[in-house]
């Protein structure tokens, strides 16, 4: 991997330069307590120091709202809306988003039935990775998604004075060849300051431990009196399955047009904490109670993605942090867990 350095001085000189491959969207404040990712204009409004936006960064690649094509009724014919993707660059994403964007790629592109729309915005987008500090609400160390390795064209890791930067991509590389002034070269003072930048993020973390068996404890205590207590607390409102950086249902709807003779397809966000997801032809709902839902989520969220080695969460918190009835997501694992997850 190539490895090169860019000094704090020179960071909005980089963004600016950024734009010439797309538009940039990145993290900005948005009220006290919110940030989100955004297209920016001035980027000296850009935020370094969030830990999560409102909205993942799959509502990039995912709309939750799009038309896929529309309907000839007379003539029974379809035509597929495939609109031209302009080039962006996705600035500030962290380790576990990165992660999430590959197991959406494990979802969306299938080898043999590849889904198109999505395939052709993740081909657009440009993604620069930016390092973090955990809050009380992260645990992606639990789930080893906490660094990462691939699936990014730059990162950038905080240094004193600037930030080390990880070429992970041709497109990457040729990101820095054509702005090789406003990159230094590493040195050693940086690498000491990159090891001691990681070890202070570990001791953050407030769990340690690992969730690799979470999954099968799951199955085995569903019947836990716990899942009625929380199940009772939640709203079914959808915002745990909203904010996840990899839920990825969705629902499709054909509408036609008031003449009659056209229409359109569309395809939106769902969620499994709706009562309407469960429900099948013929009126039958397979999760017709709320805990039901509840317990779906959590087993489907715990469920092992192969290709990466990893569960479907990545451990970002923004399922509990973005909850209106306070139901702590981690927290209720820890407690179906056991004591072998520890307070750091």
């Amino acid at each position: 991997m190539r490895y090169v350095k860019i000094y704090k001085e020179k960071i909005y000189d980089f963004l600016e330069r950024l734009k010439n491959y797309g538009k940039l969207y990145a993290p900005v404040k948005i009220s006290e307590k919110f940030y989100d990712r955004r297209e920016i204009e001035d980027v000296k409004q850009i935020a370094f120091d969030y830990n999560r936006t409102i909205t993942p960064a799959k509502r990039f690649f995912i709309p939750p709202c799009e038309e896929m094509f529309e309907i000839d009724i007379e003539n029974a014919e379809y035509k597929e809306k495939i609109d031209e993707v302009e080039p962006f660059v996705l600035f500030g994403l962290h380790a576990c988003e990165i992660v999430a964007l590959r197991i959406l790629d494990g979802v969306y592109l299938d080898e043999k039935y590849p889904d198109i729309y999505y395939e052709r915005r993740r081909k657009a987008g440009i993604i620069v990775g930016l390092s973090c500090l955990p809050d009380e609400y992260c645990f992606c160390n639990l789930w080893r998604t906490d660094f990462v390795d691939i699936g990014f064209d730059l990162f950038l890791h905080e240094l004193p004075d600037g930030f080390l930067v990880r070429v992970g991509s041709p497109r990457g590389h040729k990101i820095v060849d054509e702005n090789l002034d406003l990159f230094a070269e590493v040195k050693q003072e940086d690498i000491d300051a990159f090891k001691a930048f990681e070890e202070k993020r570990q001791k953050m973390f407030k769990y340690t431990g690992s969730f690799d068996n979470i999954r099968y404890i799951l199955e085995l205590t569903m019947q836990d009196e716990i899942w009625e207590e929380e199940a009772k607390k939640c709203l079914g409102c959808g915002n745990c399955t909203l904010t996840c950086p990899t839920c990825r249902c969705y629902d499709v709807q054909d509408i036609p047009d008031i003449n009659g003779k056209s229409g359109k397809r569309i395809r939106f966000w769902d969620s499994c904490q709706f009562k309407s997801h469960g429900m099948v032809a013929g009126g039958h709902n397979f999760r017709p109670t709320k805990k039901d839902r509840f317990i779906n989520r959590y087993v489907c969220k715990t469920a092992y993605f192969y290709p990466l080695g990893t569960s479907y969460c990545v451990g970002c918190g923004n399922c509990t942090y973005f909850c209106p009835a306070n139901i702590d997501y981690l927290g209720n694992l820890i407690k179906i867990r056991g004591a072998e997850v520890k307070n750091a």
